[in-house]
């Protein structure tokens, strides 16, 4: 078996705060409230599907079961990682996601710690990203009593900033922003407040206060992140973060470089750009809104092109 890239075509999400802006990546979109494309998913509410070679039509699902030496053999009883572009045309609800203890333990599925980059938003756009409350205690009385002007901290986002979001952390993308979001392989979340939003069915949406206040991290840890920068030729490499459920990396490809793929496997997406990677004989061109897997083994190749790319890996 010659090892090659493996393509994926994603999986999209109908959301109350969708919009259109995910066109821009050259999708057909199913509806005009597109908020989620699940680039990357093995979960049981979404699977992402193989676009080309020998494993065309399989699910990211069936090749972590059935193919796992792509994954360089590694243990577990689901694909550990989720990626996501997320396009909020409205204010996301303000949620927060348990650890993986409390996840399995009360909803049979993981925690999830995750992070956004943000690819593209509108001037004055901003997120909540943590809150004030000092005991567990004045968090839920602050909830109850729906003080949010003074529990929630906001911070205003910039294209190409990086935030990371352990579990715990109190958050919600504001409207007018594109992430990118690299996650564990969980849906499980938590609604803390929706701004009193109605469904199509005009109901409130279902909020999990108790759930939220016995998993919130009190007080508030803000991560401090500090991006490595390194460059490949002509590439400029930033690796945003390595925590203990993935590594997010940054490529910013302007001409050529020569890369090895040493991890268990890799998990990269098209941002902006095109270009093309070159592997022996073989040469497989990319670009915006694609989402390639480079699999355990894979070895050295080239890029070349002018292109962003999100890369993660364990």
């Amino acid at each position: 078996m010659s090892l090659q890239p493996l393509f994926f075509e994603p999986v999209f999400k109908e959301r109350i705060w969708g919009g259109e802006q995910l066109k821009s990546f050259g999708y057909e979109l199913p509806s005009a409230q597109t908020g989620e494309c699940w680039a990357f998913a093995a979960h049981s509410n979404g699977q992402s599907i193989v676009k080309n070679g020998e494993f065309k039509g399989l699910s990211l699902g069936e090749l972590w079961e059935n193919q796992r030496q792509l994954f360089g053999n590694i243990e577990g009883d689901r694909f550990p990682l989720l990626t996501k572009i997320l396009d909020a045309a409205q204010d996301l609800s303000v949620q927060v996601h348990p650890d993986d203890e409390y996840g399995l333990k009360h909803e049979g599925d993981l925690g999830k710690t995750e992070c956004w980059y943000i690819i593209d938003c509108e001037e004055g756009a901003e997120i909540i990203y943590g809150h004030t409350a000092q005991t567990r205690e004045e968090l839920a009385a602050m909830i109850h009593e729906g003080k949010w002007d003074e529990l929630l901290t906001k911070v205003p986002v910039k294209p190409g900033d990086f935030f990371f979001v352990p579990s715990g952390t109190v958050h919600a993308i504001g409207a007018g922003i594109v992430i990118l979001e690299t996650q564990q392989n969980s849906d499980t979340t938590y609604r803390v407040y929706d701004y009193d939003r109605r469904d199509n069915e005009g109901n409130l949406r279902e909020l999990h206060i108790e759930q939220s206040i016995a998993v919130t991290t009190v007080p508030a840890v803000q991560p401090e992140i500090e991006p490595v920068v390194g460059t490949t030729r002509d590439m400029k490499v930033t690796t945003f973060v390595e925590s203990d459920y993935f590594t997010v990396h940054k490529w910013e490809l302007e001409g050529s470089a020569k890369l090895g793929q040493n991890h268990s496997f890799e998990l990269v997406s098209v941002i902006s750009g095109s270009g093309s990677l070159i592997k022996g004989e073989a040469t497989y061109t990319f670009e915006k809104g694609d989402h390639f897997l480079l699999p355990s083994g894979f070895g050295e190749f080239d890029l070349s092109g002018n292109a962003e790319l999100i890369v993660s890996h364990l």
